[in-house]
């Protein structure tokens, strides 16, 4: 099967292509440009280099949230326009968990932090469970499901695992310092070409979530913010004042 994932969730704008077990191709950007004038013209620039056939692609994947409010809509209405105009189902991944997907394999405890502001990360912790009798392959499976919290409560919820932990993602340079300051257990940070949400990174996730009927009609889609924007912060303060 084929799949066109999307991820507009954080501060890299990611597109990739991939067909069964191979990734047939990837662009990535980070760089002072919004996801509305990169997301479009990289999947267009990445249609025209591998001579895509829009008619031959199953579904569209992206990552549905949490992550910048304004990136989550570009990403959604991108991913919803194309599943609405080329008849596919859409399949919804979890931010933090596509994020976690780029530490694939490893024996550690991944934990995935993005910047929620206010001194709150969105993040979630996870492992790789081996699968019996399949050879090289593992399942993500989810320690704690994603969510919002202060950082203080992330780091000593992993301290209270009492297993190595490797962070990564857009709230690590922001909270590094405090990381090592309360952290109690082997700790490490991704390294560059794994430390950002990568679309290659879980669309393998993507045709799992599709083969066990995980995905949703185009028309169904919305995002998951986990947190009200700041704008309607201040309605409902406004409201309750």
């Amino acid at each position: 099967m084929k799949v066109i994932a999307i991820d507009s969730s954080g501060l890299m704008a990611s597109a990739a292509i991939v067909e069964d077990d191979t990734l047939v191709a990837e662009y990535n950007v980070q760089y002072k440009k919004t996801h509305s004038q990169t997301l479009l013209p990289m999947l267009d620039e990445l249609k025209k280099m591998v001579e895509l056939d829009l008619k031959t692609v199953d579904a569209i994947a992206l990552a549905a949230g949490p992550g910048s409010f304004t990136g989550l809509r570009i990403g959604s209405a991108t991913a919803k326009g194309l599943g609405l105009a080329m008849e596919v189902p859409l399949i919804e991944i979890p931010t933090l968990d596509g994020l976690a997907c780029n530490l694939y394999g490893t024996d550690k405890l991944v934990c995935p932090i993005m910047d929620a502001r206010r001194s709150q990360v969105y993040t979630g912790l996870y492992e790789f469970v081996k699968t019996e009798g399949v050879p090289f392959a593992y399942r993500l499976s989810p320690v704690m499901d994603q969510c919002a919290v202060s950082i203080d409560g992330i780091v000593e919820i992993c301290s209270q695992k009492g297993r190595e932990v490797i962070f990564l993602g857009d709230g690590v340079p922001v909270f590094a310092e405090r990381i090592s300051e309360l952290i109690r257990v082997p700790y490490s940070f991704a390294p560059a070409h794994m430390n950002r949400q990568r679309a290659a990174a879980f669309a393998p996730l993507a045709i799992q979530y599709f083969r066990e009927g995980k995905w949703v009609p185009a028309r169904d889609h919305s995002p998951r913010y986990l947190r009200l924007s700041q704008a309607e912060r201040e309605k409902k303060n406004a409201a309750d004042s």
